[in-house]
C-alpha cells in the first residue's frame, strides 16, 4: 500500500508547528488541520517609466504594478492546487507577456512566474541584395513600416543584416566581397558606417549571429564552410577571435543563438545536418558531443523557442520542419514527432517571443508564397492553426517578429516587397491595412531595432 504524506500546520493556541505525519488536538485553543499554502510571484522587466501593467491569477486574485522589480500575488494557493497567470490589462504603448505561466501540484513558493513587457519596435531595415542597399524604415504605432529615406550603401550582394540586442549596431553581410558592413544606430534610427566601415569574413558570408549580451558575433560563411567569430568592441567594431573561424558542414545556410546565450546552432543545407556548439568564457565556440545531428533534406531555416527548450528547423525539398527538444548540455534530440508538414519549399521559421506560436515561410518556387501558422504545444511540437496558412508575396524568404509579439514582417525576394500582419489573440496573423511595403532591389533580410 502506498502512502502520501503531506505538510500540514497543526494549531492547538500556540505557534504553528508544521508536522509530517501527526495528530492535531486538544490545547483549548480549537485544534484541527490547517492545509499549507504557498505564494505566486515572479519579477517584472521592461515596463516603461509611469506606466501600469494589470496580472490576473485565475482571473479572480488581480495585482496592479507600476514598476519592475519582483512581486507575490495576494493570494496564496493550496498545497497541491494550480495557478494560472495572464495579463489582464496592458500598459499604454507596450506589450507584456508572461513566462512560467500556468502550473498544477503546486508544493513550494513559485518566483519565476516572470513578466516582460516590450514596446513595439521603433525602426526596421531591410537588406537588398540586388543593388548593395540597406532600406531604412520607421513603424508605426499600428505597425505599418514607412520610408526613412534614401537607402544606405553597403558591399556587394547583401545577404543579411542584424542587430545587436541593445539596438546600437547593425551589421550586413556581403556574400559576394567577403565582407561584414558595420553601423552605427542613431537616436533617429539612421544607420551610419563604422570606421572602419567593413570587417573580412570567409568566403561567401550569408548571415550574422549575435549573443544575447551583446559580446560575440559569429558570421556563417557558406563557401568554405566556417563560421567566422569575433568580439564586439566597445563602439560596435568587430574584431576577430583566435581562433578566427571553426568548421561546419556543407554548405551552411542559416545561423541561431539559444536564448540563454550558451550554444549556436547552424543547418547545412546539403549534407542535411545541424552542427551544435557550445559558447565558452571567451565566446569561441566548441563543438559539443555528437557534433551535429540529422535533419530534413536541404534545412533551411532555424530557430530556437526563447521560452521553452525547443529548436526548428525548415527542410526546403521535404516542405517538413523538423522538431528538437534541447537537452541541459545543448544537444538536439528529435520529438516524437521529428516534423510536421509545412508549404511548398520552407525557407525560414520564426517563433514569436511569448514561445506560444511558429511561423514558416514557405517560397513556393513559380508560385505566390505562403506563411504555415502553428501553435506550440506543451511538450514543443507544432500544430497546425485553424486556418493553416496566410498568403505572402512572390518568393518569402525570411522573417522578424517584433519583441511585444504584435507584428509580423516577411521578405518577398521576388516581388521587391515587405508583407505586413497583426499577430491575433490566438496568434494567427491578419494583413495590415496597407499589407505591403516597397523595397530595394531583391530584398533578402529584414531587422528590427526598439
Amino acid at each position: 500500500m502506498q502512502v502520501t504524506l503531506r505538510a500540514w500546520i497543526c494549531s492547538s493556541g500556540t505557534a504553528p508547528v508544521v508536522l509530517a505525519l501527526a495528530a492535531c488536538g486538544g490545547g483549548g485553543g480549537g485544534g484541527g488541520f490547517t492545509p499549507q499554502t504557498f505564494t505566486i510571484g515572479g519579477s517584472l522587466t521592461g515596463l516603461a517609466s509611469g506606466q501600469t501593467v494589470g496580472l490576473a491569477n485565475g482571473g479572480a486574485d488581480l495585482l496592479s504594478l507600476s514598476a519592475n522589480g519582483a512581486y507575490t500575488f495576494k493570494t496564496a494557493v493550496a498545497d497541491g492546487g494550480s495557478y494560472t497567470v495572464s495579463v489582464s490589462t496592458q500598459p499604454t504603448g507596450q506589450t507584456c507577456t508572461v513566462a512560467n505561466a500556468v502550473a498544477s501540484n503546486v508544493t513550494a513558493n513559485v518566483t519565476n512566474v516572470n513578466v516582460a513587457c516590450a514596446s513595439p519596435s521603433k525602426y526596421a531595415y531591410v537588406v537588398n541584395n540586388g543593388d548593395g542597399t540597406v532600406s531604412e524604415y520607421a513603424i508605426g504605432a499600428t505597425g505599418g513600416l514607412v520610408p526613412m529615406g534614401a537607402p544606405v550603401s553597403t558591399g556587394t550582394s547583401p545577404q543579411s543584416i542584424t542587430v545587436d540586442p541593445k539596438g546600437r549596431y547593425a551589421y550586413v553581410a556581403n556574400v559576394s566581397d567577403d565582407t561584414v558592413s558595420q553601423y552605427t544606430i542613431g537616436a533617429n534610427g539612421v544607420l551610419a558606417p563604422m570606421v572602419p566601415t567593413t570587417v573580412g569574413a570567409g568566403t561567401g558570408p550569408d548571415a550574422v549571429a549575435i549573443d544575447p549580451r551583446g559580446s560575440y558575433a559569429y558570421v556563417l560563411n557558406e563557401n568554405d564552410r566556417t563560421l567566422s567569430q569575433y568580439t564586439i568592441g566597445a563602439g560596435g567594431s568587430l574584431s576577430p577571435m583566435t581562433p578566427a573561424t571553426v568548421a561546419t558542414g556543407i554548405q551552411p545556410r542559416a545561423i541561431t543563438i539559444d536564448s540563454t546565450g550558451k550554444y549556436v546552432y547552424v543547418s547545412n543545407h546539403s549534407d542535411k545536418t545541424v552542427s551544435q556548439y557550445s559558447i565558452g568564457t571567451t565566446g569561441a565556440l566548441a563543438p559539443l558531443t555528437p557534433p551535429s545531428i540529422a535533419s530534413g533534406t536541404l534545412p533551411s531555416g532555424i530557430a530556437v523557442d526563447p521560452i521553452s527548450p525547443y529548436a526548428y528547423v525548415a527542410n526546403y525539398t521535404d516542405n517538413t520542419v523538423s522538431q528538437y527538444s534541447v537537452g541541459t548540455a545543448g544537444t538536439l534530440t528529435p520529438q516524437s514527432a521529428t516534423t510536421v508538414t509545412a508549404g511548398s519549399n520552407p525557407v525560414y521559421v520564426a517563433v514569436d517571443p511569448t514561445g506560444a506560436y511558429a511561423y514558416v515561410a514557405n517560397y513556393i518556387s513559380g508560385g505566390l508564397g505562403t506563411i504555415s501558422q502553428f501553435k506550440i504545444g506543451s511538450s514543443g511540437g507544432l500544430t497546425p492553426m485553424t486556418v493553416p496558412a496566410v498568403n505572402a508575396g512572390t518568393g518569402p524568404v525570411w522573417m522578424a517578429i517584433d519583441p511585444g509579439a504584435q507584428f509580423v514582417y516577411v521578405v518577398n525576394t521576388n516581388a521587391n516587397t515587405i508583407s505586413q500582419y497583426a499577430i491575433g489573440a490566438d496568434g494567427s496573423l491578419t494583413a495590415l491595412s496597407t499589407p505591403t511595403v516597397a523595397t530595394g532591389s531583391k530584398p533578402f533580410a529584414i531587422a528590427l531595432v526598439n
